[in-house]
């Protein structure tokens, strides 16, 4: 009976867990999965120019993205690298912008998820202090930041399209 109740116990922890031919564990990231409708290059083109956003899978664990604003088709005036990954069972956000922060990454946690909104805090920062992304009907995707900015409250919100 004692054998019969290891056996059982064994095959249950192990049957939760993936394994590689090698016996090595194969991880999962099921936050960072959630998230894959961010993939993708996003684009706004106005008269001040066009805004892109783009993200790409680096691998299992993480998505970096470019964010840049060119104006008159040659001169960038905004450049922007994230990162999102999953570390343990957290979705963060990292993004670096050249000229602010003095170019220091300033990092995001995930605090709330649904099918097409991902919202990440940094209660440490002014502004923004909120990142969201929100997938919305015909592929647009809504990125919102709010926080203040001397005192104020501050709601910056960007339209984008899907590129194909």
């Amino acid at each position: 009976m004692r054998y019969l109740v290891i056996i059982i116990v064994a095959v249950f922890v192990f049957s939760c867990k993936k394994y590689d031919i090698h016996g090595n564990e194969i991880k999962t990231y099921e936050e960072l999965e959630k998230s894959k409708w961010l993939l993708g290059e996003w684009q706004k083109s106005d008269s001040l120019g066009i805004l892109t956003e783009k993200w790409e899978l680096l691998d299992d664990s993480t998505f970096v993205g470019h964010s840049y604003f060119i104006i008159n088709e040659k001169d960038t005036v905004h450049n922007e690298t994230m990162q999102l990954m999953q570390v343990d069972k957290h979705l963060i956000y990292s993004t670096t912008t050249k000229g602010e922060n003095n170019d220091n990454e300033v990092q995001y946690q995930l605090t709330e998820e649904q099918d097409s909104l991902l919202n990440f805090e940094n209660p440490k920062k002014d502004f923004p202090k909120t990142i969201a992304y929100f997938k919305k009907k015909n592929n647009i995707l809504v990125i919102q930041q709010l926080g203040s900015a001397s005192s104020k409250k501050v709601q910056k919100n960007y339209y984008l399209n899907k590129v194909k």
